[in-house]
C-alpha cells in the first residue's frame, strides 16, 4: 500500500572523526583491500577496451574479413558484435560474483569496526 512507511535505515551508531579515516586508510588491512581490487578491475578493464578498441579497428580496416561470411546471413563483424555484449553481461556477472565474495565482505568489516569505534 502506498502509505506504508519504508524500513527503517541503520545509521551509524556514531561517525568516525577524519584521523580515523586516515589510520584505516594507511593501514594494512585496507591497502590489501584496495590491491585485490585493483588487481581484479584493471586487468579486465584493459583486456575489454582492447577487446572493444580490436573490433573497432577490424570494422575500420579489415572491411573484407569482418565480411566473410560464416554461417547464413552471419558474418564475422555481426558474430563479434554481438560477442561484445556477452562479454560485457559476462564481465558483469564475473565482478558481481567476486565483489559479493572477495571485496564486500573485507569492505563491510572495515567499516563495521569504523562504525562501532574499535
Amino acid at each position: 500500500m502506498a502509505t506504508e512507511t519504508p524500513p527503517p535505515s541503520k545509521s551509524p551508531t556514531r561517525l568516525p572523526s577524519t584521523e580515523e579515516f586516515v589510520a584505516v586508510q594507511e593501514s594494512a588491512e585496507f591497502g590489501e583491500l584496495r590491491s585485490s581490487y585493483r588487481n581484479f578491475a584493471f586487468p579486465l578493464t584493459l583486456a575489454f577496451i582492447v577487446w572493444y578498441l580490436l573490433y573497432v579497428l577490424l570494422s575500420n580496416y579489415a572491411g573484407d574479413f569482418m565480411g566473410t561470411k560464416l554461417f547464413g546471413n552471419f558474418n564475422v563483424a555481426m558474430t563479434l558484435g554481438l560477442a561484445q555484449f556477452l562479454t560485457t553481461f559476462l564481465i558483469a556477472w564475473w565482478y558481481a560474483r567476486t565483489a559479493a565474495a572477495r571485496f564486500d565482505p573485507k569492505a563491510e568489516a572495515i567499516k563495521s569496526r569504523m562504525e562501532d569505534g574499535a
